[in-house]
């Protein structure tokens, strides 16, 4: 009975790891993915080195060193889903690292080619001949079997320990799965967010080109009418100035003929002949 839940435990564990394996399978090489792994836009995974040999193969015509395009921008096709895939003026390397998958793929590798370990078989420490064999479920401890007839677990519920460790394992892994689902689900609204602040970043560029061309505008039409207005101004002025000149001109004139006037009476006032005064004043 041992034997056949034993081989059936093996048998299941096995399979989560192929199942594991399967998800950390490039579509492009087809071998577990090779750090760096980068994550598309469309959520799913390549090895930055497939990535770049996918993108030059999609864009032959671009400059490349050393085997690596040199050229910014770019865009290929997801080799999963045909999403395009867009690339900015860093090419593959802007595309975000996946750090929870080359994570799983360093602990698997590590599962992977751990040895086979002797199971040294844990001992019960109060009954010290005893194994531990079975899963307190009320304690939620390892426990062996003369503690449930006769220990400190003898009123609660056991279940065989390799039940347990199956159920839990398979729990585990389930969990595993659900944090990548979840980490890629995240990096999709991060990759949304970014566009977004693209987007803005984008938007008050524009409106502030359009803000400067407008008070430009203004301030060219503002420049144009003040200078119009100086114009007029001066002209006003100098009109004004030509006509007060003129007046003063005119007074000036008549201020001296009237003093040559007063002096030559005042001249004639002096005159003591009356014959010569009259005969003067007659002119």
């Amino acid at each position: 009975m041992s034997t056949s839940l034993g081989y059936k435990s093996f048998s299941k564990e096995q399979q989560t790891m192929d199942n594991l394996e399967k998800q950390l399978i490039c579509p492009i090489c087809l071998e577990m993915f090779t750090k760096p792994v980068v994550i598309l836009p469309c959520q799913h995974n390549l090895c930055r080195k497939c990535a770049s040999d996918i993108f030059q193969a999609s864009n032959p015509y671009l400059p490349t060193r050393g085997g690596t395009t040199v050229a910014s921008g770019g865009r290929f096709r997801c080799p999963s889903c045909r999403h395009e895939v867009v690339l900015d003026r860093h090419g593959v390397y802007g595309l975000q690292r996946n750090l929870l998958v080359e994570n799983i793929i360093d602990i698997y590798k590590q599962e992977s080619t751990r040895p086979e370990r002797k199971c040294d078989l844990p001992m019960c420490e109060e009954h010290e001949d005893e194994r531990i064999n079975i899963y307190c479920l009320n304690c939620e401890i390892p426990t062996c079997s003369l503690c449930k007839v006769f220990g400190a677990h003898k009123d609660c519920q056991v279940a065989p320990l390799t039940n347990v460790y199956q159920q839990q394992k398979s729990e585990l892994s389930d969990g595993i799965a659900v944090l990548v689902g979840s980490n890629d689900r995240v990096q999709g609204i991060v990759t949304q967010l970014e566009e977004t602040c693209k987007t803005v970043e984008e938007c008050s560029r524009r409106q502030k080109e359009q803000l400067c061309e407008k008070f430009d505008y203004l301030y060219s039409v503002l420049e144009e009418r003040k200078n119009e207005m100086t114009q007029i101004i001066t002209r006003t002025q100098e009109e004004k100035l030509e006509h007060v000149r003129s007046l003063m001109k005119k007074y000036a004139d008549h201020l001296e003929a009237v003093s040559k006037l007063v002096e030559s009476g005042i001249q004639f006032m002096e005159e003591p002949e009356m014959a010569v005064f009259l005969q003067v004043q007659s002119l």
